[in-house]
């Protein structure tokens, strides 16, 4: 045999490859086109400059694919597989496209072209006409295995882009043969980015690209994938390209297009690169942005293109690019990377991709492998590690210049890097992060960045916004712009948060200002404060300063001289506006202190009183929490400025001074003063007081009577003052701009017995969320009128000792959150209202019974210890077996209730399992019940340790009609067992030939004992043609849930009739007769059709769409009726048994196909949290 190659080809990419030996692998049945289209084929790529493998020997191969063509294949970055007529007859050119498919598999950046001569593509998807010929005489000859891989192999191929003589060339093969070329050499001038080929960390972020990539859409789409420097925008974004640019017509990846922009002609750059690669590497000459425009949409709009643009800052350099984004071709892809999340708005962004910090395992992963070159520490070395991991706080980009500048040092060089990291962060990474700050547009921001990163970080966004705006910042549009560059993130509970690398980068400009402290305009160190203050050595710069006394005396002997500053320490600050102070005492007159402060938190702060000297004018925010003060201030203190005053947990304070004296007070915070027995009355006011914190006062006796007069309050919080004397019906009732009150813990039944009712029926008709936890409120205390709170949205009752639903919610419309938490005698909620987002019924351990005004009005549960829970509309109902109506236990064949010995169970509400009597439920048309034994009861003859059953619906009598399917399983506990809450059996009952499936697993289920079986028996009910008759294909298939838990014993399925003149006789236990409990299908079960046809029963379509791409593998597995080959299903035959019963039972006789083992896992995620 002759190995033949191009003699004279030197392909200019071939020697960038030095892996590869040739460009292309020609595959194809030479008794076809070895001499004619193959051959004009070959010395075209040859004359190309192809270096081109074919197989030159004309006599019939061996049993086997030559080691020579398997090294060839191995050594050829394309292959192009030439269909032709009777190609599929050679078994050597099948196992041959098999090897080339495996040559492609990723990472491999393997390139298969199809190439299809006188064929029509769909026949090679199909396997038809003269390929279906060949199949048929294969499957005579060959194994089914191997006829399988070919098939597969056939329909992948297919699938793939490929040139077509009939389409591209109307049959001119010269044509053909030039396109072909052209086409192969475009794609070996398209070369894979260089990457670090393993991933850590963001995996499934490439994964979730790649299918947005690949769903098949014509529509143009672009993806913007942003997130902080650093964070691995474009590592990610090398991965999807490199996975990706091959099943594009053309491709580009722009990188550090930012960079680019800013130097000269740098927009014309990018363009020039852009369709140079689109171009296959074509010179492109181009004088200006207006010209490339033009010259990219003439290049788009006929191919489709992927399109990297990495690091794109400004708007100017995507309009460089993407002005014409209607003139690109259909199906094309643009995926940006940036730091700015607002330049998303733009451009009509089809899909938002934010990537995050790492995992902390996956921190240590990569950080390790830096360091050491394997995916852990090495011994000694992993306290370390930690904490440079806990350090890098999970951003790639410090992990891996901190592990590869540790790499190979020895421990005491590590621990001596660590001290150097507390003071002086790593310059390479303060660099590379402070891009995003020296983009901001102007000083403003920068400047707002830098008091935010100093001093400011976790506070509240609202409470930043007041502060900044004091110091003449326009902080909402500021913080948003530092959004925009992923500078900060404001977090769910609206606080302003910093990565802990960003932060430093900030705090390191203000350190580079200068290197005496007291000339930077920052000090937020404690040790700098403390030398600052204690030198007196501070000057004008200086705009802020933190000082904890705690922090700087941390590990130092205590100098109590040393502890005490001077307040004239301050004098040089003339222009200090910020200022933090714990446990601080100054000494002194406070007269020459800065007279320009807007904020002033000082905790722990020593005196009885605020001096009278201390030039608080310009004052808007003022915090003392554990103060010392007895009262604010002695005497008068005018404090035009001062809009939020907060001294909670002064528990020395008495006094609260003249709210006259700062009219502009906004927020007044007064939480546990346990000493404050009143308010001073002249808190009325206060026109713009919003929020008023009276939390744990315990001691306060009264309310001012004059607080009606605050119009502007929209929040009062009375909680844990147990100690009034008199509350204030008729100031409560003119409170007209009240929106929320919380009185938790308030025992208004104990102390008003008699006025719990009026002071309900007091509350103004503008609240929108009521707290009354803990109040001691009984069923009698609710009037059943409460019309007043129509506008009620969240409603909080817990700890109450309430024992049904108070009459008066029924008639709320509005809820959002209703909360029962810890109302222990609570035993039903009959008629819950619409509640459109959350009902707390954690704890709540009398609980029996819950219904609802009407089906529509479920919604998100909190759930814990409800183990008396046995009836919840619409979800399930549990009651005693001997309770179970008497037709359903005959059905079952069930007998001696009363011998039936007491089972483990598990209820999904309780914190723990129960042994209780035997007991029936009823879930969505489905009747179960667990139980110990080694028997199975009914007129099950077939007992499979098998997975599936399928059988054909026979025809019936004509008085007889399909009642629906009873299904048992036995399954017991492994050897290594360690249970935690893992529900054992899944069950999947599918009508083939209706397209009808229920999947299903019971929500309370049987606990088998060491060496016991558990039996679950169940009634599926079918009872309309719509759902199961005669002629049906079914297939049913029970699997364990988790087999590393439970293993499944065996199982069975029978079909059970009736006479049609023998219906159920209704009783209060009939699920027929039930509402609540609708037959399969024949009921409303369309809440859970979350795929066409199948219903997922009890599983939420929120859950069923989000569940990952790796768990879909299963899920389709179970659901797609392709699992049932491959799981070994058992192919039944039927006969009848006719007895003296009403009910007929079909008894199922099997043979198994083929051994299978399934695993899988499952996540139930009910519309019901856990508690």
């Amino acid at each position: 045999m002759a190995l033949v190659t191009t003699s004279q080809g030197t392909s200019s990419d071939s020697k960038k490859f030095r892996g590869y030996r040739y460009d292309v692998f020609l595959s194809f049945r030479g008794e076809d086109t070895r001499k004619t289209f193959t051959d004009h084929l070959y010395t075209a790529l040859s004359n190309a400059g192809f270096l081109t493998f074919r197989d030159d020997d004309e006599l019939e191969r061996g049993e086997d694919i030559k080691p020579g063509l398997q090294k060839a294949i191995q050594l050829s970055r394309t292959s192009v597989v030439v269909f032709s007529k009777d190609y599929a007859s050679s078994r050597w050119c099948l196992d041959e496209l098999v090897m080339i498919l495996e040559r492609k598999r990723p990472p491999s950046d393997h390139v298969v072209l199809p190439v299809f001569y006188h064929v029509d593509p769909s026949h090679v998807r199909k396997q038809t006409e003269s390929i279906g010929k060949a199949f048929a005489r294969h499957q005579k000859s060959q194994s089914q295995e191997k006829v399988k891989g070919w098939r597969k192999a056939l329909t992948e191929v297919a699938d793939l882009a490929g040139m077509v003589l009939q389409n591209q060339a109307d049959g001119y093969e010269s044509k053909f043969i030039e396109k072909i070329v052209k086409v192969i050499g475009g794609k070996l001038s398209r070369t894979p980015l260089s990457v670090v080929p393993k991933l850590i960390g963001v995996e499934s972020q490439v994964k979730d690209i790649n299918l947005w990539l690949q769903d098949g859409s014509t529509d143009v789409g672009i993806l913007v994938v942003y997130g902080m420097s650093g964070i691995g925008k474009t590592t990610i974004a090398k991965h999807v390209y490199n996975s990706n640019f091959r099943s594009f017509e053309g491709s580009s990846f722009i990188e550090n297009i930012s960079e680019t922009a800013n130097r000269p002609n740098g927009l014309v750059q990018i363009q020039k690169q852009l369709l140079s690669d689109i171009l296959n590497d074509r010179e492109v000459k181009i004088h200006g942005v207006s010209e490339g425009l033009r010259k990219i949409e003439r290049a788009i709009s006929s191919r489709r293109v992927l399109l990297v643009l990495d690091d794109v800052d400004h708007m100017d350099q995507l309009d460089a690019v993407l002005e014409m984004k209607d003139r690109f071709y259909p199906g094309s892809k643009i995926l940006i990377t940036t730091r700015r999340e607002r330049l998303l708005k733009a451009h009509q962004v089809t899909k938002v991709h934010k990537v995050g910090t790492l995992y902390y395992n996956e921190s240590l992963e990569l950080f390790s492998w830096h360091a050491f070159r394997q995916d852990r520490p090495l011994r000694g070395y992993m306290e370390y590690s930690e904490k440079v991991v806990h350090y890098c706080d999970g951003l790639p980009l410090a992990l891996k210049v901190l592990g590869s500048s540790l790499s190979g040092e020895s421990i005491d060089v590590w621990e001596s890097a660590l001290e150097k990291l507390k003071v002086i962060p790593n310059g390479e990474i303060m660099n590379k992060l402070r891009i995003s700050y020296d983009s901001l547009q102007d000083d403003h921001d920068r400047e707002l960045f830098l008091h935010i990163a100093c001093f400011l970080i976790g506070r509240n966004k609202s409470h930043i916004v007041r502060i900044l705006d004091g110091c003449d910042f326009y902080t909402i549009v500021g913080i948003q712009n530092l959004i925009d560059r992923c500078l900060v993130t404001v977090d769910g509970w609206n606080n302003v948060k910093l990565h802990d690398m960003i932060r430093d980068m900030g705090r390191e400009i203000v350190c580079h200002e200068s290197k005496e402290s007291g000339k930077r305009s920052r000090l937020w160190r404690h040790k700098d404060s403390f030398e600052v203050l204690r030198e007196k050595n501070g000057t004008q710069t200086i705009q802020g300063l933190a000082l904890d006394m705690r922090m700087h005396l941390v590990n130092r002997p205590i100098n109590t001289n040393e502890t005490v500053l001077e307040t004239n320490a301050f004098e040089r600050m003339r222009n200090l506006q910020l200022l933090h102070l714990s446990h601080v005492r100054l000494d002194g007159y406070y007269a020459g202190f800065p007279t320009r402060l807007r904020w002033l938190c000082w905790l722990q702060f020593p005196l009885d009183s605020i001096p009278v000297d201390l030039p608080l004018e310009c004052l808007i925010v003022l915090e003392m929490q554990h103060s010392s003060l007895g009262q604010v201030w002695k005497g008068t203190k005018f404090l035009p400025s001062l809009k939020f005053l907060d001294v909670s947990h002064s528990h020395s304070l008495t006094e609260i001074m003249d709210f006259s004296l700062c009219p502009s007070l906004e927020e007044l915070i007064l939480v546990d003063c346990t000493s404050l027995i009143d308010v001073h009355e002249s808190i009325g006011n206060l026109e713009r007081l919003v929020y008023l914190n009276l939390k744990d006062c315990k001691n306060l006796r009264m309310l001012p009577k004059n607080m009606c007069m605050l119009k502007s309050l929209e929040k009062l919080i009375l909680s844990g003052c147990s100690n009034l004397e008199e509350f204030p019906v008729e100031m409560m009732k003119k409170m007209e701009c009240l929106k929320v009150l919380d009185m938790d813990g308030i025992p208004i039944s104990e102390l008003w017995p008699e006025r719990s009712s009026t002071i309900l029926s007091s509350f103004p008709c503008s609240l929108v969320e009521l707290s009354l936890m803990g109040c001691n409120l009984s069923d009698d205390a609710f009037p059943t009128d409460l019309s007043t709170l129509s506008s009620i949205q969240r409603l909080y009752l817990n700890e109450n000792p309430i024992c049904s639903l108070p009459g008066f919610i029924k008639g709320l419309r509005r809820l959002d959150e209703l909360s029962f938490r810890g109302c222990k005698k609570l035993e039903s909620l009959v008629g819950l209202p619409k509640v459109h987002e959350l009902v707390d019924i954690t704890d709540c351990i009398s609980l029996k019974k819950m219904t609802y005004l009407s089906p529509e009005q479920r919604c998100m549960y909190k759930v814990h210890d409800n183990w008396n829970l046995v009836e919840w509309e619409y979800e399930y109902k549990l009651e005693p077996i001997n309770r179970v109506d008497a037709e359903m236990i005959k059905l079952l064949g069930l007998s001696n209730l009363e011998s039936m010995p007491a089972v483990q169970m598990h209820h999904p509400d309780a914190i723990r399992d129960h042994q209780v009597p035997v007991q029936g439920l009823y879930q969505y048309g489905i009747f179960s019940t667990f139980f110990t034994g080694n028997e199975v009861p009914g007129w099950f003859s077939y007992k499979s340790t098998k997975s599936s059953i399928s059988f054909i619906v026979p025809l019936l009598h004509a008085s007889h009609r399909i009642r629906g399917l009873n299904i048992f399983a036995t399954y017991a506990k492994v050897e290594n067992y360690n249970y935690q809450f893992f529900t054992p059996i899944m069950t999947k009952v599918s009508n083939k030939s209706k397209g009808l499936t229920w999947i299903y697993e019971p929500i309370i289920y049987g606990i088998p004992g060491d060496g016991e079986d558990m039996k679950w028996l169940s009634h599926w009910r079918m009872e309309t043609e719509t759902i199961l008759q005669c002629g049906d294909e079914v297939v049913v298939l029970v699997i364990a849930r988790f087999p590393d838990q439970f293993r499944i014993k065996e199982f069975g399925v029978e079909l059970v009739q009736e006479h049609q003149n023998n219906m159920m006789t209704s009783t209060q236990h009939n699920t027929k007769s039930d509402p609540h409990y609708p037959c399969v299908i024949g009921g409303d079960l369309s809440m859970w059709e979350h795929l066409p046809g199948i219903y997922f029963l009890g599983f939420w379509k929120e859950y069923v769409e989000g569940l990952l791409v790796d768990e879909r593998v299963w899920l389709n597995c179970v659901i797609m009726d392709s699992h049932e080959e491959d799981t070994g299903m058992l192919y039944c035959c039927i006969a009848m048994n006719y007895s003296s019963s009403k009910h007929f039972h079909v008894r199922l006789y099997s043979f198994q196909k083929q051994n299978f083992y399934v695993i899988c896992m499952f996540f139930r995620q009910r519309r019901r949290a856990r508690g």
